[in-house]
């Protein structure tokens, strides 16, 4: 059978860690073929390797029916591989045709000058070729996230791009623009070009995936037609054990309240109340840009409150900075870790101890045993995958470095605790876990608020689920009553939305 692409027995260690081995990989030519796994499963390496970040240690990699050896990213697009990585790097300050060519512009008349007009002129065709309606003369600085991903596509297409990696592509697309997403990509198929799709979304890789390859602990695990594989199996395949249920509900009677704002207004919010129970998990869904994530943050302190009060315990309350919600008994988990939620050039333990100093220090000193003691109790704790307490954290899983979040909140000992999309991107072994330790925080009597995309998230953790619009909360809805359907229906003032 033949292949656009092989890997064959690819290996690949770093100190103290054997990232890859013997892994391999065949992609069909205008399939899309996904790769799954947990964190830490080797997938990245992997790619990393396929577009000549990395060097293999062992194996072999056929394009095009060719053995070839990238020794760079340049030479892999030049081969016709690229990758769109979930982080988007644009340049905001230039425009987007300057964006797609970059590095690729169309030459003039004379040495090192640029045909503009050819650029701008190609620049519009690829867009059309997507559908797209963005000008490009624009700056990219100016267009939303899901814009910014197609123009990503675009400019794949413009290195005449066969095979393009997507790695979590729809991490923050709402279902509509995931959606038009979804039609590039059938698009894309049907002229012939391959996709390489890494996601944790089940239900996108069953609809739009042919092909899935699955991998564990840097192993090869099976590689299976997506129509012949159900998502409970491919669950067991990716963390390697059957998972009954993800979601454990819970039994136990809610105290008293902990927590409530009343008449919340903000720069994107208005008339917010609502109140948290002892033992409660209070769900908070809605589109991007309902202001959810606005909310929480100006409940931090993160963001200004215009008018409203809020209460802890019964007693009214001033919050002004974090440091305020923090000694008001309230943690935040914010929605993007390596923004906001991590120092990333920092080590596992000084991430842990940077909010809670107060707590390892004598006076202006930090108890350096102290803080390595109560950094090794936190990764036991938390099952975090770490060489050491001192590893730094950006070489850490996305899953892991949540852990790490997660660990630095509650090492306050908070008794109302947000989580703002608190397993966006990381896997389902991971995201069992998370919910397992929201779970027992409940029953511990902690007051707890998740905000998620993921109406299954929502759902299957929540006591009661409110439903933001435009700033406001639309519906309040016990777990008896939520559906997605419902939800969707309050979140978008219509039917809802499905995948074509």
């Amino acid at each position: 059978m033949d292949f656009l692409l092989q890997a064959e027995n690819i290996s690949k260690s770093f100190p103290g860690v054997r990232a890859l081995n013997n892994v391999q990989l065949q992609v069909k030519k205008g399939t899309v073929h996904a790769l799954m796994g947990e964190n830490g499963a080797g997938k990245s390496t992997l790619m990393k390797i396929l577009v000549g970040m990395y060097r293999p240690d062992e194996g072999s990699i056929y394009f095009k029916g060719q053995s070839v050896h990238f020794k760079s990213v340049h030479d892999a697009i030049q081969s016709g591989i690229t990758m769109i990585h979930q982080e988007l790097l644009p340049f905001p300050d230039l425009s987007v045709a300057e964006n797609i060519f970059m590095g690729n512009e169309p030459r003039g008349i004379f040495p090192g000058w640029i045909n503009l007009s050819k650029r701008n002129r190609d620049a519009k065709e690829l867009l059309e070729r997507l559908g797209l309606k963005i000008a490009v003369n624009q700056r990219m600085g100016g267009l939303s996230i899901a814009e910014t991903q197609m123009v990503e596509i675009a400019r794949a297409l413009s290195n005449k791009a066969e095979l393009i990696i997507m790695d979590e592509p729809t991490s923050a697309l709402s279902d509509k623009e995931t959606s038009i997403l979804f039609d590039i990509i059938r698009e894309l198929k049907r002229e012939g070009i391959s996709i390489i799709y890494i996601s944790h979304k089940m239900d996108e890789i069953l609809h739009i995936a042919d092909t899935i390859t699955v991998m564990r602990d840097g192993e090869w695990i099976g590689t299976y037609p997506a129509t012949e594989v159900s998502q409970d199996k491919l669950i067991s395949f990716i963390v390697g054990r059957e998972l009954n249920t993800i979601f454990e509900r819970r039994n136990h009677k809610l105290g008293d309240e902990l927590f409530s704002v009343s008449n919340l207004d903000g720069a994107k919010f208005k008339g917010i109340s609502f109140s948290v129970r002892s033992g409660e998990v209070l769900g908070i869904a809605g589109l991007m840009g309902a202001g959810r994530t606005e909310v929480v943050n100006a409940i931090f302190g993160l963001e200004q409150i215009t008018a409203g009060t809020i209460k802890v315990k019964g007693r009214p309350v001033k919050i002004s900075a974090p440091n305020d919600a923090i000694g008001c008994g309230i943690g935040l988990i914010t929605e993007d870790r390596k923004r906001t939620g991590l120092v990333l050039s920092a080590t596992v333990k000084d991430n842990m101890s940077l909010a809670s100093l107060k707590k390892i220090s004598r006076g202006p000193f930090i108890k350096k045993r102290k803080e390595v003691e109560v950094a090794r109790r936190e990764v036991r704790r938390f099952a975090i995958k770490t060489p050491s307490v001192n590893q730094v954290i950006n070489y850490l899983s996305g899953g892991n470095q949540q852990k790490v979040v997660m660990a630095k909140v509650l090492l306050n000992d908070p008794d109302i605790i947000m989580l703002d999309e608190p397993t966006r991107g990381i896997d389902i072994g991971a995201k069992a876990e998370i919910y397992k330790l929201i779970n027992e925080l409940a029953a511990m009597g902690k007051a707890i608020i998740v905000i998620s995309s993921e109406l299954p998230e929502v759902l299957g953790l929540s006591d009661r689920i409110l439903v933001m619009r435009e700033g406001r909360i639309q519906a309040e809805l016990t777990a008896n009553e939520a559906t997605q359907e419902k939800i969707m229906q309050y979140a978008m003032n219509t039917t809802g939305y499905n995948y074509q």
